[in-house]
């Protein structure tokens, strides 16, 4: 039988630990750290790819019309959870639609 490997596991307070000495060491000046920033989405490409108006889009999905306004007109950006499921109704509309019917 194969011997199996056993990866070290990392615990969230050691992460917790490791982040807060980078954030230190970063106010002291001492390391320069990347800042990441989210990919707008394309909110009404993804809404006229599946053919429905904003009411109709609102509704199938459960999202607000006047946020699905807002995210049309670039006044805000959806927050990561929101482009998350904007992400999967773009690439499975139909499977998010029976989804939520099934409530």
């Amino acid at each position: 039988m194969p011997k199996k490997t056993v990866a070290k596991r990392r615990t969230f307070g050691a992460d917790l630990i490791e982040g807060m000495k980078l954030v230190l060491a970063h106010d002291r000046g001492q390391v320069e750290l990347e800042q990441v920033w989210p990919k707008p989405v394309d909110v009404r490409a993804i809404r006229k790819q599946v053919k429905m108006s904003q009411t109709e889009f609102s509704q199938a999905y459960g999202i607000s019309k006047r946020a699905l306004q807002e995210w049309e007109q670039g006044g805000r950006q959806p927050d990561s959870a929101a482009r998350a499921y904007l992400t999967v109704i773009a690439k499975e509309p139909t499977v998010v639609r029976r989804a939520l019917a099934r409530r």
